[in-house]
């Protein structure tokens, strides 16, 4: 019912049971996204040999990082941090930069599932400084897949994260940091597709 919302109202829509403007985006975590090194520099392809690059199989584990995103279900817009950790203060911290983007007057519905930092003491005391702001949508328990922020994270894993080498953490963050950039250059609009959810 939520992403049939999503298609029949545009982004930030007043309708008669909704005085102000809404917006709807799926979060999530990505975590354990590990931050590999070279030991040895890549090999250029060699013309009528070696087509692709040549990479040594053995590899440095630098540690992982976690991906905190969420992705705004009409206009493609994909909010962003890239912690350490993924505790209640780093969701907090991504709840505040969806605060700070919106409108002030605009209702935040947050499609999420129900992991700790999400319902957290801590969460629940941020939740309660911005009253009427957001609107927490539950993914049924072990149906993380009907979150569309897992389709985001797909096109992350096929792009730029894919094969992806790097000397440090710091480094790691940046790229990714980037490549959500040139994400939101030009945004998709993930659509629930398991039901025709067109309007005439």
């Amino acid at each position: 019912m939520v992403y049939r919302d999503v298609s029949l109202y545009a982004e930030g829509a007043i309708h008669d049971g909704r005085p102000n403007p809404f917006y709807t985006v799926s979060v999530d975590e990505k975590p354990g996204v590990q931050a590999i090194g070279l030991t040895a520099p890549d090999l250029p392809p060699v013309p009528g040999k070696a087509p692709n690059v040549g990479r040594d199989y053995e590899y440095v584990r630098h540690d992982t990082v976690s991906i905190l995103a969420g992705i705004d279900l009409n206009s493609g817009h994909v909010f962003a941090n890239v912690e350490d950790r993924h505790r209640s203060q780093e969701f907090v911290s991504l709840l505040k930069t969806m605060d700070d983007y919106y409108p002030p007057e605009a209702i935040i519905r947050v499609v999420l599932d129900n992991h700790s930092a999400h319902i957290s003491r801590e969460t629940m005391a941020y939740l309660a400084t911005r009253p009427g702001r957001f609107e927490y949508v539950h993914t049924p328990k072990h149906g993380s897949w009907l979150n569309l922020i897992e389709c985001a994270f797909s096109k992350m894993a096929r792009t730029f994260l894919r094969h992806i080498r790097v000397s440090s953490i710091a480094e790691l963050k940046e790229r990714i940091l980037k490549g959500i950039a040139e994400m939101n250059e030009t945004p998709v609009v993930f659509r629930w597709k398991k039901f025709d959810l067109d309007v005439a």
